[in-house]
């Protein structure tokens, strides 16, 4: 464990997600002045902030100080050029401790691509966005190259469309065949849920119906229905919720329209053909992993047979964009075990992959019930990246969008490699946060975009028992909301 020590509170969530980077295995806790930690911790941090400058101090578990520094800056005069500071000192300390630099600096946001993308709108050249994230943020050259080629894709793909008056729709639908191993989203096993569905399809249909209402005088661009996986629904339920959706909002215009299949063992040709009669263009096909040993340890009951037995069944049916999502760091995978995967899976020619780095959260049970898995491994490596890359670009696929999560195996990335025209739009809308997005469902957050430096959020309640009995009031939180904010 190591402990942070502060004589005030600010910056905490930044000098806690920096040290985490460095040292992904260890629990890091915040203290305070007024309150020292009175057990052993193997390294602590004592951070000094002062009118002009900020004063860091490391020290090991004996009580031997490793390093102390400090770095001049008036405090209140700007307070992002203090955090830069404020980071940059942190950063710089623990690398010299350690020994290692992280790929992405100092950067511990998970949209590192805004940084270019608002210079890019600037007018700035390449050439300064790259020169400015490696001084300011210390980012490799690799990550600096690779967040400024999708900064430029991402306005290129979005050149047409009308952040002000248009809108794209996020539909939940929370259930899985089963709860996988890494899982933190807000979902629960179907089988749990089977004599529910249609009630909470009900509740959702009501949702709907206002959302639809407040929104009817802006154009939709996109629609995104995720979950969860959407495709656990029956055939009748996905006909009722697509003919509910195509009643209420005006579909004609819309870019792209996407379900995310996601679990083999969830696709049928009747499911199918439901998303194929209600003109859906881009589905997902997610495997992970296509080794059978890792999809039978982390809890997803399919096999990498059915896993091409659906891209096959989607492709004969006329399906011409289908995503596959993969997952780098899984239990017990190295490298061999990766290129394995992204052998198997292109081979199978899908129109786009994305990449994730293994994220563990609060709520996965990896996390829950580290005791219990904790003789698994968690390999994540450049080496791996830079391969997965070289797959894709093989396949006649180009990075188009990126995003990172907390507790990132490698502190590495998520990536959106595409063909041609078969980027995820939606994708990018919601990372970018340049575009409103109403979202509808358990679990799901309505975002507004009011300025380029103003987002709102709508909340909606995560637990499927709340949501179906509280659906009026996430109605009025949202009617509430639209009259506060606008929309």
């Amino acid at each position: 464990m190591i402990a942070v020590l502060l004589n005030k509170q600010d910056f905490e969530y930044d000098v806690h997600s920096l040290i985490k980077a460095f040292y992904p295995g260890m629990d890091v806790h915040i203290f305070y002045e007024e309150k020292q930690p009175e057990e052993a911790f193997e390294k602590k941090f004592y951070i000094l902030y002062e009118n002009q400058k900020i004063q860091i101090s490391i020290f090991e578990k004996d009580g031997t100080q490793l390093l102390q520094d400090q770095v001049e800056v008036d405090y209140y005069a700007d307070r992002k050029e203090t955090k830069n500071r404020l980071k940059q000192l942190l950063y710089r300390m623990i690398s010299t401790i350690r020994k290692e630099t992280l790929p992405w600096g100092t950067l511990t946001g998970i949209r590192p691509t805004k940084i270019p993308m608002a210079m890019l709108e600037q007018g700035k050249k390449n050439s300064e966005i790259a020169q400015y994230m490696r001084e300011t943020y210390y980012t490799s050259n690799e990550k600096t190259a690779l967040s400024i080629a999708i900064a430029n894709k991402e306005r290129h793909i979005l050149r047409e469309i009308d952040y002000q008056n248009g809108y794209s729709l996020y539909v939940g639908i929370p259930f899985c065949p089963s709860i996988c191993l890494y899982c933190s989203f807000s979902s629960s096993p179907i089988s749990v849920w089977k004599d529910k569905v249609d009630q909470y399809l009900n509740a959702l249909i009501k949702e709907i119906e206002y959302g639809a209402k407040e929104y009817a005088d802006r154009k939709l661009d996109t629609v995104y229905i995720g979950g969860g996986t959407p495709t656990t629904l029956e055939p009748y339920q996905l006909e009722r919720l697509m003919t509910k959706l195509e009643e209420c909002f005006d579909m004609e215009h819309i870019l792209e329209y996407t379900v995310e299949a996601g679990r083999p063992d969830s696709i049928t040709r009747e499911k199918l053909q439901v998303l194929k009669n209600h003109h859906v263009s881009r589905i997902s096909i997610n495997p992970q992993t296509m080794n059978q040993k890792t999809l039978d340890l982390i809890g997803r009951r399919h096999t990498v047979e059915e896993t091409k037995a659906a891209f096959f069944m989607a492709r004969e049916m006329g399906f011409d964009n289908i995503n596959m999502d993969l997952i780098v760091g899984l239990p017990g995978e190295e490298k061999e075990e990766v290129e394995q995967t992204m052998k198997e899976v292109t081979l199978l020619d899908p129109d786009s992959i994305t990449v994730h780095s293994l994220a563990l959260k609060r709520a996965a049970r990896l996390t829950m019930f580290k005791d219990q898995y904790q003789e698994m491994t968690f390999t994540n490596n450049m080496a791996i990246m830079d391969m997965t890359a070289q797959y894709a670009l093989k396949s006649g696929m180009f990075p188009y969008y990126l995003y990172r999560q907390k507790n990132m195996a490698g502190n590495f990335e998520n990536v959106g490699y595409a063909k041609e025209g078969k980027e995820g739009i939606y994708n990018i809308l919601i990372m970018e946060e340049v575009q409103s997005i109403l979202a509808l469902g358990a679990g799901a957050s309505t975002k507004m975009v009011l300025a380029s430096d103003k987002i709102e959020r709508i909340e909606n309640v995560k637990d499927i028992k709340n949501y179906m009995e509280r659906i009026d009031e996430m109605i009025e939180r949202k009617r509430q909301g639209f009259m506060k904010y606008g929309k």
